[in-house]
Parts: structure tokens; sequence; C-alpha cells
């Protein structure tokens, strides 16, 4: 098994108490409410959006220290990618239409609403975390990893959400019930 698909799967477990230094650049904004509310919302599949974004920022986590990110600015800009408040599976008014390429700008909205710290690599980071969807491509190593990071979960919320025997491979997840 890679180190992607470990760290993927502990994604599902992370707790504050034993992932302390993961939690400890995050807490300022993953805690809050407005992240916390994201679980109301699904993103692929049987997947929601809060573990959607927790996937994301632990992967991202793995990959910034291995390539010498800044930690903290990977790790926040993470969690706040997929910061908006709709369910984008639903059709029929038009307003969700052309999701892929309007949600970053969305996100960054609500993420400088919600934090007024934030940095350019955080908000380059959420902005460009679609690409190559969108044809900017991210500016810095940061915003790539996350953006990486973000298709690599993305994947694996699908064969988990679409091929149930694939939660054969990682036992964790099956027990966790997530496919439909």
């Amino acid at each position: 098994m890679s180190d992607f698909q470990k760290a993927y799967i502990h994604s599902f477990s992370l707790n504050p108490a034993t992932d302390k230094e993961f939690f400890s650049y995050i807490n300022d904004v993953y805690f809050t409410d407005e992240i916390q509310g994201m679980s109301q919302y699904p993103q692929h599949g049987a997947i929601d959006r809060l573990q959607h974004i927790t996937s994301v920022s632990y992967v991202s986590y793995i990959l910034a220290k291995k390539y010498g990110a800044d930690l903290r600015q990977t790790l926040r800009g993470a969690v706040l990618h997929d910061l908006f408040y709709y369910d984008w599976h639903i059709a029929g008014d038009g307003s969700h239409r052309l999701h892929g390429y309007r949600h970053p700008g969305f996100a960054l909205k609500n993420a400088e609403k919600l934090c007024d710290d934030l940095t350019g690599i955080e908000k380059n980071i959420i902005y460009r975390h679609m690409w190559p969807l969108t044809p900017t491509p991210p500016k810095y190593k940061e915003s790539f990893i996350v953006s990486m990071a973000d298709k690599y979960c993305a994947f694996q919320e699908v064969l988990l959400s679409r091929i149930p025997s694939y939660t054969d491979k990682f036992p964790l997840l099956a027990n966790n019930n997530f496919t439909k």
C-alpha cells in the first residue's frame, strides 16, 4: 500500500488527541461552525464535504512534509478549498451550472469572510485548486500540492462510492459504512 493510500485511510480516523501536529496547523479554522457544517453537504458519492476536506488536508500534510512546503499555509488552504454552502449535485435552477469552474471563487470569498488573515499562498491554494480544469495553474508549491491532493482524494472517493468491492481492500473504511 502506498504512503498516499495510508494517509487517505488514516484521514477517516484523525483525532486531535493523537494527531496533534496535524491539527496544530488548522485548529483555528477546522473547528469553526462553518467548516464543521460542511458535513451536511455531499461531495463525491457517499463522502461528505467535511470528510473530503479532511482527507485533502491530511494527504496535503504528508506531501507538504515530504516536499518542504509551508505546513500551516498548505493545510489552512486545504481546509478552506471547498468552502461553499450548497450541494453542487442539485440541478434545476442553473445556479450550480459550471460548478467546477466557479466554486473556487465562491470558496475564496467565503474563506475571506471566515479568516481575516489569509495569506497570498492560502488564497492561491483556494482559487487555483481546480487546475487543470481551470486554465491558470497554481502559483506556489503549496497550491500545487493541494490541487494534486484534491484530485487524488476525489478519485479515491469515487472508487469508494461506486465500487463496493473497493472497500474490501480497506477494512477501516468498510467498517465506516461509506458505500451506499
